[in-house]
């Protein structure tokens, strides 16, 4: 047993020392990660180094913009009960825009699209708002819709008939009928 022991410790002091030999023959290179090719361990070259500096790109420019103040007329009772109301429409000038106004307390915000004559549903609010036939009317047709936090929403149609100026109808959520105008 005594001598079962004494080989087993020969063997592991053994072992221990291949492994030691064994690791001094090693060098580790560092790898660039994106190449795989051996980075060098030595200073390349003396003197000045050369530094590339990467300048990101300048945000671009803010599109431009129109903001338009519209006015909203009562034209039913439950409009009368809140009275006149000014709303922002804010034109990006690429067929879209943002909407928004204060409503009852609270803060109505939507967007506003340009619509081609022939879209579907145009004259819906015109007629449901002021009545009567669907009104024929030049222009740039546009749609816009916004909604609150506390529940209210609200449906727009109007047409630009102008550099900043047009006319339009506004159905609120409570049944309020509202005539808008711009400019």
């Amino acid at each position: 047993a005594r001598k079962q022991r004494f080989l087993t410790a020969v063997h592991t002091v053994l072992a221990t020392a291949l492994s030691s030999l064994s690791l001094t023959a090693c060098i580790a290179i560092p790898v660039d990660s994106r190449t795989g090719q051996p980075l060098p361990t030595w200073p390349v070259a003396t003197g000045p180094r050369e530094i590339t500096v990467i300048t990101p790109p300048a945000p671009a420019a803010p599109a431009p913009q129109t903001v338009y103040t519209a006015r909203l007329y009562p034209v039913n009772d439950a409009a009368s009960r809140n009275g006149v109301l000014t709303a922002l429409v804010i034109d990006g000038h690429d067929g879209r825009g943002r909407l928004t106004l204060q409503y009852r307390g609270d803060h109505l915000q939507g967007e506003a699209s340009r619509v081609e004559a022939g879209h579907p549903g145009f004259g819906r609010v015109h007629q449901e708002v002021l009545g009567g036939a669907p009104r024929q009317s030049s222009g740039r047709r546009g749609i816009a819709n916004a909604a609150g936090a506390q529940g209210a929403h609200v449906q727009c149609e109007y047409v630009i008939t102008g550099p900043a100026q047009g006319t339009g109808v506004c159905r609120f959520s409570d049944g309020a009928h509202y005539q808008l105008h711009f400019g």
